[in-house]
């Protein structure tokens, strides 16, 4: 089933943020409880909350509760997800012998 813009709105949303670039660059060595995280981006514990629902959201990160608290990681179906959305979206879908110039703005 193909995603909806909305949807698809949601990766590129947790790719443009400062902090949620940061926390990505973090998870990149392995999960991480919220607790690190919070300590290495500086933020407060409500905005790092917002943040990581974003990514989890977005599906790029996973998030699994331990007791009180929640470790979050880089999911590679989401990762996939994501790459092959880019992918999709930045390529040229029509054969270029067979686009029609229409002259218009003249």
């Amino acid at each position: 089933m193909k995603k909806t813009h909305f949807e698809n709105a949601k990766v590129f949303k947790a790719f443009c943020d400062e902090t949620r670039l940061m926390v990505l660059s973090l998870l990149q060595s392995g999960e991480k409880c919220a607790c690190v995280l919070l300590e290495k981006v500086s933020v407060s514990q409500p905005t790092l909350s917002h943040h990581m629902k974003i990514l989890v959201d977005s599906g790029i990160v996973t998030a699994r509760k331990e007791g009180k608290w929640t470790y979050y990681s880089i999911s590679k179906p989401g990762s996939k997800m994501a790459t092959k959305l880019l992918r999709e979206l930045t390529t040229a879908t029509i054969d270029e012998t067979d686009v029609i110039v229409e002259e218009c703005c003249r």
